[in-house]
């Protein structure tokens, strides 16, 4: 009780302590997004029903159902890098991003909720509303967080889904080689452990998907890559779709997983094609996927090396 208390207060200890103040308010200046964001947001508002890619030039389709497109100027990128770096000098304890990631802030428990908040609702909800209409009807809430990957801390990130119904994610620096985002099939289809595309992440660009869409950050070269994740929910689409996480709902398995879609923290069969992974983040606890029953055909007997 204590510790939770000791983290509740984060946002109040570090208020006197804020580098930029514009940060911690529910405004977006127009000088803190790429021209063509605007573009983006003002096509999806009447895009009338247009298909993905009608709908902005701007808005490019790296994959079926993952969508990428230019966001923050660099004025904005300086600005949050340096509140980020003055929160850490300010050694405020900070509760881990989630689950899985080992290194990051949850901005919204140091005050920059409400800029967020803006953020999510001007510029993130009339594109997802635009590309997922049913998923991003509405948004009532959001956890956001940054995430970090260097060679001396998490190297990437274990294949995973999100606990999100909208998921943007938004590079913001630094220079850096190698981690990439590989992406997966979608949670409970036949085909979510086979890939489908490989992001390179850029600067200032975002990407925005299903939270049930299998994805996972690969391996960190050199450098510093860090970026900020939005996961958004939709209560009322949470509500009618009350069996989207359940696993009797999952399809069989078409066939052995692409390796590169495998997952430590979570499937049954990872040790049958891959040893322990070394400095990505995630754990293994008690593998589930795929569900008994749904798995594809000699599927291996035990979850040890072939």
């Amino acid at each position: 009780e204590a510790e939770d208390e000791e983290l509740e207060s984060a946002s109040k200890r570090y208020k006197r302590l804020r580098k930029h103040a514009p940060l911690f308010e529910a405004k977006i200046p127009s000088s803190w997004v790429a021209p063509e964001l605007l573009e983006i947001v003002k096509a999806c508002k009447d895009c009338d029903g247009k298909k993905s890619n009608e709908i902005c030039s701007h808005l490019r389709e790296e994959v079926e159902g993952v969508f990428s497109f230019p966001c923050f100027s660099q004025e904005f990128v300086k600005l949050f890098n340096a509140e980020i770096e003055n929160f850490y000098a300010s050694k405020i304890p900070a509760r881990r991003p989630n689950s899985m990631n080992n290194y990051g802030v949850i901005v919204n428990e140091i005050g920059m909720r409400p800029m967020i908040t803006q953020f999510q609702q001007e510029y993130i909800w009339p594109i997802a509303k635009a590309l997922f209409p049913q998923e991003a009807s509405q948004f009532d809430s959001h956890h956001s967080f940054i995430v970090r990957y260097t060679a001396t801390e998490d190297l990437g990130l274990d294949m995973h889904t999100d606990d999100s119904d909208i998921t943007f994610n938004v590079c913001l620096g630094f220079e850096f080689t190698g981690a990439t985002l590989t992406f997966c099939g979608y949670m409970g289809e036949a085909d979510h452990r086979k890939a489908s595309h490989v992001y390179h992440h850029e600067v200032g660009r975002a990407v925005l998907h299903l939270g049930s869409r299998r994805h996972g950050a690969d391996n960190i070269e050199s450098g510093t890559r860090m970026n900020l994740i939005v996961w958004s929910h939709n209560k009322a689409w949470r509500r009618a779709h009350p069996t989207r996480l359940r696993r009797e709902f999952y399809a069989k398995e078409d066939g052995p997983p692409d390796e590169v879609c495998l997952s430590y923290t979570h499937d049954r069969d990872y040790l049958a094609y891959r040893k322990p992974p070394k400095g990505r983040a995630g754990g293994r606890n008690r593998p589930w996927c795929p569900p008994e029953g749904k798995e594809y055909e000699n599927f291996p007997d035990s979850d040890a090396s072939m």
